[in-house]
């Protein structure tokens, strides 16, 4: 029997730590590294006769990252506790929502744009054909959604350590944590696909300030779940699934997924393994050896013993929380960068810059509300003031000029009252004193010089001292303008308007 073709069918559970001041149940802070097991009392210990209470702001920051993604979100719902062992999960047991998730229904639209060229004509079949089309492609062929099946409120476990030998150690700073876990339906159809959906969801959720979305601190992380749908003499048949677990990385989340695809083939290939619905494989990633290896099977929901959490009673959501949660969201980066495109006629290269932190795309459209010239607003930004936040290592939010100081320097340039070179020189006097480029200007003694009779002087002192370069005009080289009017500016000390300045050198020379 020879396999016709095959598919890689991927669904994502995304796990992101909250932007909360406390943790999910208890009033221990909610931060980042530390020394370990510090920031721990008996609620997330989870020592005998603690009682949780729902920490302020948890529930809220859940409905921002529901609306953030389309959801719906519960007016009524309840905290369960799912069971299992394992050394970093203190109480043997998580509190999570099972069957009544604080969102649902929710979906991601990816970029089309950003897909791998073989990708972009799509072709790809939903599992449903009743949201945006066929192909889950939108109307205007620009974007492909995945559907996002809850998104629920959970704690994080504590952080295992595990050292060369045979120690392990555990840090329970991080145990209690509030988490959300965004689940999404089986809609993605390559490990590049998976890779750009947790990248588009790190950008929107950071872009709404849910959570910081670092990988690297285990902020967000990933388990993605694989099979693959295999067509044998015009039968279609499904691999068993693989949960692959916390992939912290988008390399990670593709290198991963590729080399599971290749497993499950091979393995269907040989032991013809298929699916069943009660049995799921969890498997580790081991990046340095590049492949995935099992760590335990699941044979259904069943394994958890979910109960009610008796300890946190079950609680309506208002609708003001929702609509304040709404509130939070505001534009999204994908939606901004269409309507920068739209209305200033910027690039793609500069409103994916621009738009790469919510603070920064904010900065320049203040910087853009009163400019003459908002391409070259946008220009200042990206060629000269991120070049600067760059190399001091900082962000727009410690720059100490405002976006108004920016709009005066372009509009100064766009008069014509300095020139481009004298606008770096004010620019640098802006950030090193924070005055405004009018005051560094007058200060300074730059302004140009727009006097025609002023300028016509220069340049006649100018052409009666280069003789040589009026005959080398004379003979046909005509590139000595722009010399000639280089020394006119020489002369003026970069004070003369540069565009008189050329005009007056051409005619001059042409009446000779």
């Amino acid at each position: 029997m020879a396999i016709d073709k095959w598919e890689i069918v991927i669904g994502c559970e995304i796990h992101t730590q909250l932007l909360t001041k406390t943790k999910a149940f208890c009033a221990c802070e909610n931060r980042y590294g530390g020394m370990p097991n510090t920031r721990v009392c008996p609620v997330c210990l989870g020592l005998p006769g603690a009682m949780p209470r729902i920490s302020k702001g948890y529930v809220e920051l859940g409905a921002v990252a529901g609306q953030a993604l389309n959801c719906h979100i519960a007016r009524f719902t309840k905290f369960d506790r799912k069971h299992y062992f394992y050394p970093d999960l203190t109480k043997g047991y998580q509190i999570t929502q099972y069957d009544i998730p604080l969102c649902d229904n929710g979906y991601v639209d990816l970029p089309m744009a950003k897909y791998p060229k073989e990708q972009q004509k799509g072709g790809e079949k939903c599992r449903e054909k009743n949201f945006i089309g066929e192909d889950c492609i939108s109307s205007d062929g620009r974007y492909r959604r995945v559907r996002v099946e809850r998104i629920h409120l959970e704690e994080d476990v504590g952080k295992s350590l595990h050292l060369p030998g045979s120690h392990s150690y555990i840090d329970y700073n991080r145990s209690g944590t509030p988490l959300i876990e965004i689940v999404t339906k089986p809609d993605m159809t390559s490990p590049e696909e998976a890779a750009l959906f947790m990248e588009t969801v790190q950008e929107i959720l950071r872009y709404v300030k849910v959570t910081n979305g670092n990988l690297e601190e285990g902020n967000m992380r990933c388990d993605a779940n694989i099979n693959l749908n295999v067509w044998e003499d015009g039968k279609l048949y499904h691999t068993p699934i693989s949960e692959i677990k916390n992939l912290n990385s988008f390399k990670a989340i593709r290198e991963a997924c590729t080399y599971e695809a290749q497993r499950q083939l091979k393995e269907f290939q040989e032991d013809r393994q298929e699916f069943n619905p009660g049995f799921k494989v969890t498997m580790g990633w081991d990046e340095a050896k590049g492949v995935t290896t099992v760590q335990r099977t699941k044979n259904s929901f069943v394994d958890y013993r979910f109960v009610v959490e008796p300890d946190i009673k079950p609680f309506s959501v208002s609708e003001e929380l929702i609509a304040r949660a709404g509130g939070k969201v505001g534009e999204l980066p994908e939606a901004k960068r269409n309507r920068l495109k739209k209305e200033y006629g910027l690039s793609d290269f500069d409103v994916e810059t621009l738009t790469s932190t919510r603070e920064l795309s904010l900065w320049f459209e203040e910087a853009a509300k009163d400019a003459k010239n908002v391409k070259k607003v946008a220009n200042w930004i990206l060629a000269e003031l991120l070049a600067v936040l760059n190399e001091k290592n900082e962000t727009i939010n410690d720059v100490k000029i405002t976006p108004k100081h920016i709009t005066a320097l372009v509009n100064a340039i766009d008069e014509g009252k300095i020139s481009g070179a004298q606008g770096k020189t004010v620019f640098a006097k802006m950030l090193e004193t924070n005055k405004m480029p009018e005051e560094i200007i007058k200060e300074e003694g730059m302004e140009v010089v727009s006097d025609t009779g002023a300028i016509d002087a220069i340049v006649d002192k100018v052409i009666e001292a280069n003789s040589k370069a009026v005959d080398d005009f004379k003979s046909g080289k005509t590139n000595v303008v722009g010399w000639l009017t280089g020394q006119v500016m020489k002369e003026s000390r970069g004070k003369a308007n540069p565009k008189m300045a050329s005009e007056l050198v051409n005619k001059k020379l042409a009446a000779l």
